[in-house]
């Protein structure tokens, strides 16, 4: 779906708009999180994905972009972590230097890797190179079943997922660095209870592959991009929406991933989260780095709409997993 169906489809809900649900602007806090997208291009193709991301994707942040993320990133001492995600960023050729000198800045940086990518061809360096930088990993595995996970993200995948894990294992990863499994449902239904389903897959993965993983993150899939093109097709767009608002929680709205990040495009266009970047809903007050003003950033109110429901529903729901 283009961006312009897909916000008439959210805007045509006939459920009650976010915004009155919420009854409040919801304000930015602060700026710990620099989350970087630097592309769209993967070598998978999920059918859950909100990136919209696939092998035939072309846009990828350049080097002079990247330097003016970096530069940010050294002005703003209350930055601690640099998320790095995609499509597959270790596919954009400015990963390794990202990563290294966000490193020497001192900031810690977490890398949002789908496995595959480490087992293919001309990749092999990033087992090392990950381990060797201290890159803490957040990795989805939808399932620990294979044809769950095979379905959700393609042919083969969960064992290329559990080739990667072990292999990580073995470079210290689940021991003295960290890395996290992402789990989101495969179908119209909420994520799970996190400590429940993590204590099940430390169980399932270690008992079966003698795998080892720090935590769990239960992220409710977002009505946008693929999954919400899927709905619509099957007629279930309303029922999605009419889950997420029935089970909407106002608790989680203080813990908001938007209000203490900014998202960044792989042009430079800035975001205050990643599924508003999918959507192209800009921040407001700055909407490209070269425009960057740290007090205009933090004095704005976050733009919303009836996605944001998706991370309201429930325990809530964060590229860290559960809120509350």
């Amino acid at each position: 779906m283009e961006v312009t169906e897909q916000i008439s489809t959210l805007h045509a809900y006939s459920g009650k708009p976010f915004f009155e649900t919420v009854g409040k602007s919801i304000s930015a806090r602060s700026l710990k999180v620099f989350q970087i997208n630097v592309g769209r291009w993967c070598n998978q193709a999920c059918r859950h994905c909100h990136v919209d991301a696939s092998p035939i994707r072309t846009e990828m942040m350049d080097q002079a972009t990247v330097d003016l993320c970096l530069d940010l990133i050294s002005k703003i001492p209350q930055v601690e972590t640099v998320d790095i995600t995609g499509g597959a960023p270790e596919g954009n050729p400015h990963f390794r230097y990202l990563v290294e000198r966000s490193r020497k800045l001192g900031k810690r940086v977490i890398d949002r890797c789908n496995l595959t990518i480490l087992e293919e061809p001309g990749y092999e360096w990033l087992y090392e190179f990950l381990a060797g930088n201290q890159v803490e990993i957040v990795s989805s595995l939808p399932s620990v079943l294979e044809n769950t996970t095979d379905n959700q993200r393609g042919k083969g995948v969960f064992q290329k997922s559990i080739t990667a894990l072990k292999k990580l294992n073995d470079l210290g990863y689940g021991r003295t660095l960290p890395i996290h499994l992402v789990y989101n449902p495969n179908g119209l239904f909420l994520s799970s209870g996190q400590s429940q389903l993590e204590r099940e897959y430390k169980e399932s993965l270690s008992k079966k592959f003698g795998i080892i993983f720090n935590q769990l993150f239960c992220i409710n899939n977002l009505p946008i991009n693929r999954f919400l093109g899927s709905l619509v097709r099957a007629g279930k767009f309303e029922m999605y929406m009419d889950t997420l608002v029935n089970a909407y929680n106002p608790t989680t709205v203080n813990g908001l991933m938007c209000v203490d990040q900014i998202s960044v495009a792989y042009d430079g266009t800035v975001y205050d989260c990643d599924f508003n970047q999918m959507l192209d809903l800009k921040s407001r007050e700055v909407k490209h780095l070269k425009d960057f003003d740290l007090q205009s950033f933090l004095s704005r109110d976050i733009v919303v709409a009836n996605h944001c429901y998706g991370c309201t529903a429930g325990a809530g729901s964060s590229c860290g997993g559960e809120i509350v």
